[in-house]
């Protein structure tokens, strides 16, 4: 009873279905499939075995890739001579302008007197200057520092050398300025001064000398001061400075020569080198309490630890040339902005023009700050220090410092 009230249900259910039968699915035999794949693997294996059998072809004579024997000569070449005895024999010259005439009529035999070629005239001015720019050309000034010196000039020179040493002036040895852009110049200059030839002279030619006075400060003593007037590089300019330190005499140490207080007076050198840092200064005068003075004669100023020069603040001015940087970025910015493909000729050559002149403009500004010396600037009451380098002969101020 229930089987047949259920029938019903299952016709409308396969009525009302919405998706179909799933389409059955075809499956290959595994065996068949490896069969193949082992057929397959054979087949390739005797191929590679057939193919790398070298007694197969043993006896077979290798193929030339390349035929040499036939070998193609050019057009051109078959017509030169075959060697120098072929070479045909040149006549005199003849000059440029008639020479293939005079030579067509020679050949078809006609007498033809060949004009004699003269040599052009040189004008003696031209040939003044030419000799003068040669001579300016080899000039010693412009040689290279590793030439060697004759044995009779090298003489020479050590001959001025001792004579300026027995003088007892010390003159400042002349130095040319280092080419830091030729870097082979300058280990020739290594090189050189490695390879210089050596002093012989075992035995010095001066002899001891005496103290010139008991009341001397000798070379080598330091002075020590501090500065009155600061120094700015940005112009020359004269300075100051104060002993700040009593300075006795040298062999005893017991007569006092420089008071504190005493004043000196020098100047710097306002020329700074890109990359410099330290200010170079000399010291000219020396001023006592009681009015005495005495020239130092450019005497040597240095820091406290000894090192020429004085280092304080250093201003590379780098403001400057950031501004001057971003000022030529806009100008050529500026000028680029508004441009057309449908601008006319007219336009666009004063556009260009325009890009030109902005980017010079900003190429120079730029250059002119790059030119723009750094700005050294030392303090005042920096300490600083006097190398003497000469004996100084001063009197005696105030009395004798007892001995301890």
């Amino acid at each position: 009873m229930s089987d047949v009230a259920d029938s019903p249900n299952v016709d409308i259910r396969a009525d009302l279905r919405l998706r179909p039968e799933p389409a059955s699915v075809t499956r290959l035999s595994r065996k068949v499939l490896i069969g193949l794949g082992g057929v397959a693997s054979v087949a390739i294996l005797g191929t590679l075995i057939w193919a790398l059998d070298t007694r197969r072809r043993g006896n077979d004579e290798p193929s030339e890739l390349f035929t040499t024997e036939n070998r193609s000569t050019a057009d051109g070449l078959q017509t030169l001579p075959k060697d120098y005895a072929g070479v045909p024999k040149l006549g005199p010259a003849l000059p440029g302008d008639l020479g293939r005439p005079i030579l067509r009529a020679q050949e078809q035999g006609r007498p033809v007197i060949a004009p004699g070629i003269t040599s052009p005239r040189v004008d003696p001015e031209e040939q003044r200057r030419l000799a003068e720019i040669d001579a300016a050309r080899i000039a010693k000034l412009f040689t290279d520092t590793n030439t060697r010196t004759n044995p009779g000039r090298q003489g020479a020179v050590e001959g001025e050398a001792m004579a300026g040493s027995m003088s007892g002036l010390t003159l400042p040895t002349e130095q040319r300025p280092l080419d830091t852009g030729a870097t082979p110049d300058i280990q020739d200059r290594k090189l050189a001064f490695v390879n210089a030839n050596p002093d012989r002279r075992t035995v010095s030619p001066d002899r001891l000398a005496g103290k010139a006075s008991p009341y001397v400060v000798q070379a080598g003593s330091v002075i020590p001061a501090a500065l009155i007037t600061g120094i700015r590089s940005d112009l020359p300019g004269q300075i100051t400075a104060q002993v700040t330190e009593n300075v006795y005499d040298s062999p005893t140490g017991s007569y006092l020569l420089i008071p504190q207080g005493a004043r000196l007076i020098g100047q710097y050198d306002s020329q700074v080198a890109f990359g410099q840092s330290r200010v170079l200064l000399v010291w000219n005068r020396l001023m006592l309490p009681d009015g005495n003075s005495i020239v130092l004669e450019r005497q040597q100023g240095s820091d406290a630890q000894g090192l020429s020069g004085l280092e304080d603040e250093v201003d590379h001015h780098w403001g400057q040339l950031f501004k001057a940087a971003a000022l030529s970025t806009l100008l050529g910015a500026g000028s680029s902005i508004g441009s057309s493909d449908n601008e006319s000729d007219i336009a666009k050559a004063i556009r260009e023009s325009a890009q030109n002149s902005t980017s010079t403009v900003g190429q120079q500004i730029v250059g002119r700050q790059l030119d723009v010396q750094p700005t050294l600037t030392v303090r005042p009451g920096f300490p600083v220090r006097v190398i003497v380098n000469r004996d100084l002969v001063l009197a005696p101020y105030g009395d004798e410092r007892p001995h301890s």
